[in-house]
């Protein structure tokens, strides 16, 4: 295959994370070992930026900017949350696509790298068939990215480590402070995290337990359809033995027909999902007026994904090995793939496993909009916490710490001079 020359658009998409940035780090770091490779650019705000043709000359930036966007949380880049929708909007998707293309064409775009989860896998995908029906040249690669660690294919999502080392750490201090408060009244405490559909965040505080009396004592996942009194009775007998109790559940929380019971109906996002807003609070609801029990909730919103000072160094070098390894599956010559993780198990003499990372890369055509759930054998019977073959694939995720650089007692993260790369077509209309 002949050398593809060109210049390079990296963009980032949907909820950020504590290590994002590394994989564009990594993309950055990887594409100044290659020649065929001449500009470096970044897409301000994802898809939305680039169609108003907002990208920054990234070789401008400093080389000790770049190393610290490994430690940095949010979107370095800013993120969106923009659907290119063929289905819903067709006469709106194809402008998109034609402006998208209007601005490769005008920068000499021949590498574009969009770091997100299953919408952004989802556009990264259209974006490469479009290059092929247009006879355009180009290659694209999906850099994995969500908490949620919905993606399939990929042993784990960069984002998901990090996510559930806080929260599993978060919820092992709350119960310390909770269960130091108990009397024989009782009380209970409800944590809510992240996920919509799928329960991987939640499911990942089960590493805050070190004995089985440790919280949490219920974790509540979206696979698992909720049982109001199955659970009452669960709370009632943790209190009795414990005189407190903590909870654990997935914002996206399902009862039996399926629907969120922490859902407004009200108001939509982006993508046309009702916004949650208080599956905690539903819970806190029914256990004060069945129960009678002291009830507080806690919600950790975006200081879960957010938490670089506590972010997961497997995870943190994995994000930036994806951003690598997509880099060199273009320059290859590959195209229309979404970068993945995978695990290797190494046992040595003593008997001992530790676990090795590696990349690879998978169709987006089998990607994109796939979710990936949490395997029922992977949950105990009774549905209230995952079991030890969860545990088994979950602990190694969040180990080695982060060490950001500090600066008067805090972390000292890096923002982008975002040198901005002079238009050359007419704004959008």
């Amino acid at each position: 295959m002949a050398e593809l020359v060109g210049n390079l658009l990296v963009a980032q998409s949907g909820g950020p994370t504590a290590v994002i940035n590394a994989s564009v780090a990594g993309v950055i770091h990887e594409a100044g070992r290659h020649e065929c490779i001449e500009e470096i650019y970044g897409g301000l705000n994802g898809i939305f930026g680039i169609l108003r043709e907002d990208l920054i000359d990234l070789n401008d930036e400093k080389a000790k900017a770049i190393e610290g966007m490994r430690f940095t949380p949010a979107a370095a880049l800013g993120t969106c949350r923009y659907k290119v929708d063929f289905k819903k909007k067709p006469e709106k998707a194809a402008q998109d696509m034609d402006r998208l293309f209007q601005v490769f064409a005008a920068h000499n775009i021949r590498f574009f790298f969009y770091a997100g989860g299953n919408d952004s896998q989802d556009t990264s995908h259209k974006i490469h068939e479009e290059a092929i029906k247009r006879g355009y040249d180009l290659r694209v690669i999906g850099v994995p990215k969500t908490i949620d660690n919905d993606l399939p294919y990929t042993d784990s999502c960069p984002g998901y480590g990090s996510v559930i080392k806080y929260n599993a750490a978060t919820v092992m201090e709350i119960g310390v402070d909770v269960g130091s408060m108990a009397t024989d009244d009782g009380s209970c405490c409800i944590v809510e995290v992240m996920g919509r559909s799928a329960g991987w965040i939640a499911a990942g505080t089960v590493l805050a337990k070190r004995s089985p009396i440790d919280p949490p004592h219920i974790i509540l996942l979206p696979e698992i359809p909720f049982e109001e009194e199955k659970f009452l009775a669960k709370v009632k007998e943790t209190v009795a033995a414990f005189k407190y109790c903590i909870v654990v559940v997935g914002e996206g929380l399902k009862n039996a027909a399926g629907e969120e019971i922490g859902a407004d109906k009200t108001r939509v996002d982006a993508f046309g999902h009702p916004v949650l807003s208080g599956a905690a609070d539903r819970l806190a609801e029914i256990v004060q007026g069945k129960l009678n029990t002291k009830t507080r909730t806690v919600k950790l919103g975006y200081a879960q994904r957010a938490a670089a000072h506590f972010a997961s160094l497997t995870d943190a070098n994995n994000a930036f090995a994806c951003g690598e390894a997509a880099v060199r599956a273009a320059v290859e010559g590959k195209s229309g793939y979404m970068v993945k993780i995978v695990r290797n198990p190494v046992t040595d003499a003593a008997g001992r496993t530790t676990i090795k990372w590696s990349t690879d890369i998978h169709p987006l055509a089998e990607v994109a909009n796939v979710e990936h759930f949490i395997a029922r054998d992977w949950i105990d019977e009774d549905g209230f916490l995952p079991n030890d073959k969860f545990i088994e694939y979950a602990r190694p995720l969040i180990e080695g710490e982060v060490k950001p650089i500090m600066e008067g007692g805090l972390p000292k993260y890096v923002t982008l001079e975002k040198n901005r790369v002079d238009k050359q077509l007419s704004p959008l209309a």
